[in-house]
C-alpha cells in the first residue's frame, strides 16, 4: 500500500455554544458547532410544545372557501388545442 494514501488524522476540538467540548479526532481540525447532544431537545427530553392543533385550524380557515377545482381546465386546454388547425410540417401556406 501507498505510504500516503490516508489522510492525516489529528486531534481535534469540537466546541459547542453551550460550552460543551468533545476531544476527538478529525481531518478537520478543531471546529465549532451550535447545538450538540448536550443541549439538543431529542437528547435532553425537553421538547418544545408545538401548537398543531392552531396549525390545522389555520389550514382549514385558509381553505375553506376555495372549492376544490375539477378537470375545468384540462378540458379547456383539450378544447383549445382541438380548435387549432393542424399545422404540417414542410408544406408553406399558398397565397
Amino acid at each position: 500500500m501507498k505510504p500516503e494514501a490516508h489522510p492525516v488524522y489529528p486531534p481535534a476540538r469540537i466546541t459547542c455554544a453551550c460550552g460543551n467540548t468533545v476531544e476527538t479526532k478529525s481531518t478537520r481540525g478543531s471546529f465549532s458547532v451550535e447545538i450538540c447532544s448536550n443541549c439538543h431537545p431529542f437528547f435532553t427530553g425537553k421538547y418544545k410544545l408545538v401548537d398543531t392543533a392552531g396549525r390545522i385550524d389555520r389550514f382549514r380557515k385558509k381553505y375553506a372557501n376555495n372549492p376544490a377545482k375539477e378537470a375545468a381546465p384540462a378540458a379547456e386546454g383539450a378544447e383549445a388545442a382541438a380548435a387549432k388547425p393542424a399545422a404540417k410540417k414542410g408544406k408553406k401556406a399558398e397565397a
